[in-house]
C-alpha cells in the first residue's frame, strides 16, 4: 500500500505549501505527495486547491485565475497556521517539481478543471513533467474526465486517475473503456468487494481523504493501491503495525505505481 500525503502534510502544516511538502518528504514511510494545479492569469501552473484565495490566503481574496503569478506571490497561504509559521508563498508547479525531484517520492497532480477548464493546462503540465523526467513517477487526476482524455492524447504513457464522489456502477469498466489506469474514489466507496473487482481488471484504487486510524485500517484491509490522507505519519504507523502483526490486506492490488 502506498502512502500519499494529501496536499503535503496538511494535517499539521498549511496545505499545498513548501512547508507542508517538505514535512511530507521528511516523514518516514511517505511514498508520495498529492497536490493541485491551476493556472495564473498569465498562464503559469501554480499549486493551490481552491479556485479562489478566500479560504487559505490570510491577506487576499478572489479567483486564482484573475491574478498574475507576480500578484499571487503576494498571498500568504498560511491558512489557520498564520502566526505559527513563516508566511507561505504560493509555489509554481516548476518549484514543486524542483523540490520533489531529488527524493524518491511519487506525485499525484490533480488538475483543477472542474470549475474553470484552464485552456492549455494539460500541455503545460506534461511539458514540465517531461522536462523534469517525472512522467513515470506521476499520476494525473481530475474530476473533469475530459481533461484526462486530453492528457492521454498528449502523453499516452502517463497514468491517469478518475476522481469521483459517487458510488458508480462498474467503475472498472468505465476506467478501462476510457483508456485510464486508476480510480480515485472518496474512501467510503472502497469496500473490499469493490476494490477486488477493480483489481481484477488491473485498475489501481487510490482513495481519499483518509485521516482516522479506524478508516486507515479499513482501507488497508480493503486492499486499496494507495491511501491519500492529511496525516502520512498515521498511515505509516498503521502500515507498520499491520505488517508486524501479519494482518495482510484482503485484496492487494495487482498494479504497481510506476510499473
Amino acid at each position: 500500500m502506498l502512502n500519499f500525503a494529501h496536499r503535503g502534510f496538511s494535517g499539521k502544516y498549511p496545505e499545498n505549501t513548501r512547508l507542508a511538502f517538505t514535512k511530507a518528504i521528511e516523514t518516514e514511510g511517505c511514498d508520495g505527495i498529492e497536490t493541485d494545479v491551476q493556472l495564473s492569469a498569465d498562464g503559469v501552473p501554480v499549486i493551490i486547491h481552491d479556485e479562489t484565495l478566500d479560504r487559505t490566503a490570510v491577506n487576499m481574496t478572489g479567483a486564482v485565475k484573475d491574478y498574475t503569478l507576480e500578484e499571487l506571490r503576494k498571498a500568504d497561504l498560511s491558512y489557520t497556521y498564520a502566526g505559527k509559521c513563516e508566511p507561505q508563498q504560493m509555489m509554481t508547479l516548476r518549484e514543486f517539481l524542483e523540490l520533489v525531484k531529488p527524493s524518491d517520492l511519487a506525485i499525484n497532480l490533480e488538475l483543477k478543471t472542474g470549475v474553470y477548464e484552464y485552456e492549455g493546462i494539460e500541455q503545460k503540465v506534461i511539458d514540465l513533467l517531461k522536462e523534469f523526467d517525472m512522467v513515470s513517477r506521476t499520476v494525473i487526476s481530475s474530476f473533469n474526465h475530459f481533461t484526462l482524455k486530453r492528457v492521454k492524447a498528449i502523453c499516452p504513457e502517463i497514468r491517469c486517475g478518475c476522481l469521483i464522489h459517487a458510488w458508480l456502477l462498474d467503475p472498472a469498466g468505465y476506467v478501462k473503456a476510457n483508456g485510464f489506469e486508476c480510480w480515485h474514489p472518496e474512501f467510503h466507496c472502497c469496500t473490499p468487494e469493490n476494490v477486488k473487482a477493480l483489481a481484477a481488471q488491473h485498475v489501481e484504487v487510490n482513495c481519499w481523504t483518509v485521516n482516522s486510524l479506524v478508516d486507515i485500517r479499513k482501507m488497508f484491509q480493503a486492499g486499496v493501491t494507495s491511501i491519500i490522507g492529511n496525516y502520512p505519519d498515521l498511515v505509516s504507523q498503521v502500515r507498520d503495525e499491520l505488517e508486524e502483526d501479519g494482518e495482510w490486506p484482503l485484496g492487494w492490488s495487482v498494479c504497481g505505481f510506476g510499473d
